[in-house]
């Protein structure tokens, strides 16, 4: 499959390398650094990262480099494939690629979405460069780049394009999106999202559901029980 891929995908990295100079390569092809890995395994480290949401370090331990490498062949490989947008279950030829894309679809289908986010653990940017700390996780502490990931009730993915730095909430990653105005426009569409997205949830009550506020320390016994079995029915339905 990766075989079959690889030539596609080097050539749209072709072009968007001639694109970037503004034309033709300066240099004949191989001069330069030499590629510790081939297309073919940043394809694949890219694929698994994207897949897996897993830090950088893991797949350099797997292919015996540095992690700076990982994170250069991702950083270049996937650009590559967000364009063709994420396959739609069941619909064949049917790939959405947008924010748009994804609500008319739910919207047309009936279909009740999933929202979640995910925090990946990046490198620390080089000292002194501009926005460094917007990459700092308020939650993990760490270094982060932040994804929000769209499903359908059977917890297949559907969209997953918003990927912010991580000090930015989840709900204004997607805020950036637009998803408020579409949320407008499709009235009929619902979602459940984690506590995360509570303020999207308080402004459309009657399509995004999201656990209640937490409860004061000294708040009932029963309250908290009953907020915590919500999210645990909430976290077990989106898979």
């Amino acid at each position: 499959m990766l075989e079959e891929l690889a030539p596609r995908w080097q050539a749209a990295r072709e072009s968007a390398l001639h694109e970037r100079r503004g034309g033709d390569r300066r240099r004949a092809a191989g001069a330069g650094p030499r590629q510790r890995l081939v297309f073919v395994d940043r394809l694949l480290v890219t694929l698994v990262h994207l897949r897996l949401g897993i830090a950088h370090a893991a797949p350099a331990e797997l292919c015996g480099v540095d992690r700076s490498t990982v994170s250069g062949a991702i950083r270049e490989v996937r650009p590559l494939p967000a364009p063709r947008g994420l396959a739609v279950p069941d619909r064949p030829g049917v790939r959405l690629q947008t924010m748009e894309n994804l609500l008319a679809y739910a919207d047309a289908e009936g279909v009740d979405l999933r929202i979640d986010g995910a925090e990946v653990q990046v490198r620390r940017p080089r000292a002194h460069r501009p926005g460094r700390k917007a990459f700092v996780s308020g939650k993990k502490k760490q270094n982060t780049i932040k994804t929000s990931a769209f499903s359908d009730p059977q917890g297949r993915a559907l969209f997953s394009g918003v990927v912010r730095p991580g000090r930015m909430h989840d709900q204004s990653a997607v805020r950036t999106e637009g998803i408020a105005e579409q949320f407008h426009q499709h009235p009929e569409v619902k979602a459940e999202a984690d506590e995360g997205y509570r303020g999207l949830a308080d402004e459309f009550p009657g399509q995004v559901s999201a656990p209640a506020k937490k409860p004061k320390d000294d708040g009932p016994p029963g309250e908290r029980h009953a907020r915590r079995e919500q999210r645990r029915r909430q976290s077990s339905a989106r898979g």
